[in-house]
C-alpha cells in the first residue's frame, strides 16, 4: 500500500448538538461517543495505516488551534495544524491541505476525514482505505460510500456504476473500486427506499482518498477561483511551529464551497468503494442516541440522571442531577447554563434553535459557561451589576499573560492546588486558603509552575467586568 498522509478536517460547528456542542468548543472537542474526543478516535482510527505512523495533518478554526493541539498531545500524535482565517467549507480546507503536503511530496496521497464522525468497526474502515489505495494511486479521487441500513433522509447519496459490479449491498466486501453515477441530495422518504431497494446507492460519508496532485488538478479545471485563492494563501503562509497559517486577505477571497460540488460531482475520475464499519456523522441527538449504547428500555442516560418509567429517551446531565420521569422518545440535555428539551423525531431542529439564538446576539450560542483557554479555563459562577465570580483553573506549567484593568479590582483564594502570583513587579506564591487582591490598574499575572491544577475563586468588583477591560502587556497566546 503507498504511503497515506490523513487529513482531518476539524472546522466544524456541530450546531444540532447544543447545547453541548458549541462554536468555541464544537463537538468534535468533546467525548460524546467514548472516553476519548471525536477528534482524538478519528486521528487514532489512522494508526496502522500504510507509513501514516502517528503523524496527521488538520484543519482547523484559529480560535480551536491550542485545545486541537492539546487533545492530540494527549494521544501521542505528531500534528501539523492548518489555520484557517474563517470557514469556507471543504473543497478549500481540502486544497490547503493538499498543498501544504505536496510541498513536502509531491505524490502524497491524502486520506481527508471530518473530525466529528463516529465509526465503530475500525479494522474494516482500515480495510476499505487499504481498498481504494491503489485506485488513489492510479490518480482517481476515491469517496467511501456507507452500505445503508435504513431509507434515510438526512443524507445525500452516491450511485455507484453497477456495471463495475456494486449493484448488490451483499458483494459490497472492499474489492472493487466502482466509478461514480452520480450524487444525489438528500431524498424524500419515497426516494430512500427506492435507493435501498436498488442495491445500487450510497450514503455519502463525506471522506476522500486521492493524491494530493489530483485533487489540485481538478480543482483548478472546476473550480480555479478555490485554486488561486488556496494557492494564492499558501504562498504567502507564516510558520508557527507546528502551526501553518495561510494569508489571511487571500484566503477571505475564496469562495465556499464542498468538495463534493466542487470537484466530485464534476470529474470523470470519482470513484467510490463500499465502507460498512458503523459509520454515523453524529449530526443529531437521536443519531447519537443511535451508536451509544442503552439500558434495557432503549434509554440512554448519561450523568447524574435519576429516570423512572422512562423508554427510548436520551438524558444526559453534565453538572447537576436530572430527573426524568415518564418520558417517551424524549431528549433532554443539561449543561451549566442552558437545557434542551425536544423529541427524538425534531431532534434536527435544534439548528432553528441556535439561529434564533444567533439573531438575537445571546452568548450560549457560541460560548459554554465554562470558557477554555490555553491556560485553562474560567467558568462564571455568579454575578450581577458591580460584581462577579469567577473560578479559574490554571494547568501545570501554564501561564497567564502579565495585564491590567482600568475600571475593575479582583480578590484571588486559592482553594486546590498553589499559584505563583506576580503583582507590580512583585512575585510570591499563594497556597490553599491563601488570598490576595489586585487593584485597578495594577499589572499582574497567575503562573502555575507546579504539578497540579489550580484552582482559584476570583471576585471582580466595579463597573465593567467584560472581557474587553484587559490589558495584555504582552500576549502568551499569540490574539
Amino acid at each position: 500500500m503507498p504511503s497515506i498522509t490523513p487529513v482531518i478536517l476539524s472546522g466544524g460547528a456541530g450546531t444540532r448538538l447544543w447545547p453541548a456542542s458549541r462554536s468555541m468548543h464544537p463537538k468534535q472537542l468533546l467525548s460524546l461517543a467514548g472516553e476519548k474526543t471525536m477528534l482524538q478516535a478519528t486521528a487514532l482510527r489512522t494508526r496502522g495505516l500504510a507509513n501514516s505512523g502517528d503523524r496527521c495533518l488538520i484543519v482547523a478554526n484559529e480560535a480551536h488551534r491550542f485545545s486541537v493541539a492539546e487533545q492530540l498531545d494527549a494521544i501521542g500524535m505528531r500534528w501539523q495544524i492548518i489555520l484557517e482565517p474563517e470557514g469556507r467549507n471543504t473543497a478549500p480546507a481540502a486544497a490547503l491541505a493538499a498543498l501544504q503536503a505536496a510541498g513536502d511530496d509531491p505524490d502524497a496521497i491524502l486520506l481527508i476525514m471530518p473530525a466529528d464522525h463516529v465509526i465503530r468497526d475500525v479494522e474494516a474502515f482500515r480495510a476499505a482505505v487499504g481498498a481504494g489505495a491503489a485506485a488513489a494511486e492510479a490518480g482517481r479521487l476515491v469517496t467511501f460510500g456507507v452500505v445503508p441500513t435504513q431509507p434515510e433522509t438526512g443524507y445525500g447519496y452516491i450511485r455507484a456504476n453497477a456495471v463495475h459490479g456494486n449493484s448488490a449491498y451483499s458483494n459490497s466486501a472492499y474489492s472493487e473500486v466502482a466509478p461514480v453515477e452520480e450524487f444525489v441530495e438528500k431524498p424524500d422518504l419515497a426516494a430512500a427506499k427506492s435507493y435501498l431497494e436498488s442495491g445500487e446507492y450510497y450514503w455519502n460519508s463525506g471522506m476522500f482518498l486521492f493524491r494530493a496532485r489530483a485533487y489540485l488538478e481538478e480543482l483548478d479545471r472546476f473550480a480555479p477561483d478555490i485554486a488561486v485563492a488556496c494557492k494564492a494563501s499558501m504562498q504567502d503562509k507564516s510558520l508557527d511551529g507546528g502551526f501553518v497559517r495561510p494569508d489571511e486577505d487571500a484566503f477571505l477571497a475564496c469562495p465556499s464551497d464542498s468538495i463534493d460540488y466542487a470537484v466530485m460531482e464534476q470529474s470523470s475520475n470519482a470513484a467510490v468503494i463500499p465502507l460498512d464499519a458503523g459509520w454515523s456523522d453524529v449530526g443529531s441527538w437521536s443519531a447519537l442516541q443511535d451508536v451509544t449504547p442503552g439500558d434495557a428500555d432503549g434509554n440512554t442516560l448519561n450523568g447524574d440522571v435519576l429516570a423512572h418509567d422512562c423508554k427510548d429517551s436520551f438524558v444526559q446531565a453534565e453538572s447537576r442531577l436530572v430527573a426524568a420521569v415518564g418520558l417517551r422518545d424524549v431528549i433532554v440535555v443539561e449543561t451549566k447554563d442552558s437545557v434542551l428539551v425536544a423529541h427524538r423525531n425534531r431532534s434536527q431542529d435544534v439548528k432553528v434553535l441556535v439561529d434564533r439564538l444567533e439573531a438575537e446576539g445571546r452568548p450560549e450560542k457560541d460560548l459554554h459557561r465554562q470558557v477554555f483557554r490555553p491556560w485553562g479555563s474560567y467558568d462564571s459562577l455568579d454575578g450581577e451589576e458591580g460584581f462577579q465570580v469567577k473560578r479559574l483553573i490554571v494547568k501545570p506549567g501554564a501561564v497567564l499573560s502579565p495585564q491590567k484593568h482600568a475600571r475593575r479590582s479582583e480578590h484571588w483564594i486559592v482553594v486546590k492546588g498553589r499559584a505563583c502570583v506576580t503583582r507590580n513587579g512583585e512575585e510570591f506564591d499563594l497556597n490553599r486558603g491563601e488570598s490576595t487582591g489586585i487593584s485597578i490598574g495594577d499589572v499582574h499575572r497567575i503562573a502555575n509552575p507546579y504539578d497540579e491544577p489550580c484552582h482559584i475563586i476570583e471576585v471582580q468588583c466595579d463597573e465593567d467586568l467584560g472581557e474587553d477591560d484587559i490589558v495584555r502587556l504582552e500576549d502568551n497566546d499569540g490574539r
